[in-house]
């Protein structure tokens, strides 16, 4: 799987233009809105009216950051003829309720599952009761966690006709969903460089598995998490405004061209039968691995980060014998892979296969002796995980 970087004078041309016809027209102000949420909290927002009636996007932070970071996409799309609002989750910026990071991992939770979607949906109602804004006609778009809040979004709003999503875990009913919705197009991005690992490989595998023909993937050889890649990348906003006004606007000769590629199919059919392992998916693919092997010790079928995100998918879904099942492919695919023992460890551990949780915990914690493959910060997490199911698992209970 081969991408290139060069650049292309020709691909940032009509953003050029996009923005200069754009002058005469000059946007509003943005300016700051208090919304509140079902239960009264507080939610501060930025609204970036076009000067015209159009669409409207509401844009969801990454959990890492707050509303800001969106600021030049939001510019770009008013300027472009689309109206935005950008909000701060509770417990982020300034909007009210507990501070997100202080509460425990339990808290977070709840507050991700029950409370955030009546929030959002608060926001969205927002964007459609506004002067100009076309009803039928939303886009949303999220970075990090915001990708999972947006698509979960256009589940409950069918006005929502496009997304963004930005280095961010779609989650299992998230994927599934972008897959079967041919209608609706989305545009993925990811760096390289991201601090939380290949996130490019989860973007690339969201836009191979989208039905819809104008969905695009960019990937960006650096730029950081998320809508961090903006302040690298200038370009970028004018990419995506152009993206959502052929969109939303009905006008698909203007999609733009970006560099990410799709999967290969065989590395797609792969995932699908590993995503399988109660219909001997994961059986089929280890045996077609084995006999790929004979010709290539070195062959591999699939990307171990992915297929790292299925098997603690089947963890949270509580299928820990499919789990098992994948991760143990994972490790045999990646003999060298510290993280891959790890993780495998973790659903044995699910599965109360306590010896073999430790076995493959301990494998992890050697394997790291030799790791040059990971950052230093990925070496010292995945010590960390296996150093706590060690202490667990070889502690004397009373």
């Amino acid at each position: 799987m081969t991408t290139s970087f060069a650049g292309n004078a020709s691909r940032w041309l009509l953003p050029t233009l996009v923005a200069v016809a754009c002058v005469a027209q000059q946007a509003p102000a943005p300016r700051i809105v208090t919304l509140s949420a079902p239960d009264g909290t507080i939610l501060k927002g930025t609204y970036f009216a076009s000067p015209r009636p159009g669409p409207g996007v509401i844009l969801l932070h990454q959990c890492d950051q707050q509303r800001k970071l969106w600021d030049p996409l939001g510019e770009s799309l008013a300027a472009a003829g689309i109206n935005v609002l950008t909000i701060d989750y509770r417990g982020f910026g300034e909007s009210g309720g507990a501070r997100f990071d202080k509460l425990p991992d339990q808290e977070q939770n709840k507050v991700i599952e029950q409370t955030w979607p009546g929030d959002i949906d608060a926001a969205f109602q927002y964007v459609l009761a506004q002067t100009g804004v076309d009803r039928r006609t939303i886009g949303a778009g999220g970075a990090s966690c915001g990708v999972s809040n947006s698509i979960k979004l256009a589940q409950r709003h069918p006005e929502v006709k496009a997304l963004l999503l930005l280095s961010g875990p779609p989650g299992r009913e998230g994927r599934r969903f972008v897959q079967a919705s041919k209608d609706l197009p989305i545009f993925t991005a990811a760096a390289d460089d991201d601090k939380y690992g290949p996130q490019n490989l989860q973007m690339q595998w969201l836009y191979s598995v989208s039905r819809n023909p104008c969905s695009r993937f960019e990937r960006y050889p650096n730029g950081g998490h998320g809508a961090e890649m903006f302040a690298v990348h200038k370009e970028f906003p004018g990419i995506i405004s152009q993206w959502f006004v052929a969109c939303l606007m009905h006008k698909p000769a203007s999609i733009p061209r970006t560099n990410g590629v799709a999967l290969e199919p065989e590395v797609l059919r792969a995932l699908d039968l590993i995503d399988r392992p109660g219909d001997g998916g994961v059986a089929q693919i280890a045996k077609a691995l084995a006999k790929a092997r004979e010709r290539d010790p070195k062959t591999t079928l699939f990307p171990e980060f992915i297929v790292n995100l299925l098997g603690y998918e089947h963890l949270q879904i509580a299928d820990t014998k499919g789990a098992v099942e994948i991760l143990k492919l994972n490790a045999a695919a990646y003999p060298g892979s510290p993280n891959a023992y790890d993780s495998l460890a973790d659903a044995y551990l699910a599965d109360g296969q306590k010896d073999l949780a430790l076995q493959n915990a301990k494998k992890a914690v050697d394997l790291l002796a030799n790791d040059t493959a990971d950052t230093e910060q990925r070496r010292t997490a995945i010590r960390d995980n296996a150093g706590l199911k060690i202490k667990q698992l070889t502690s004397p209970h009373p």
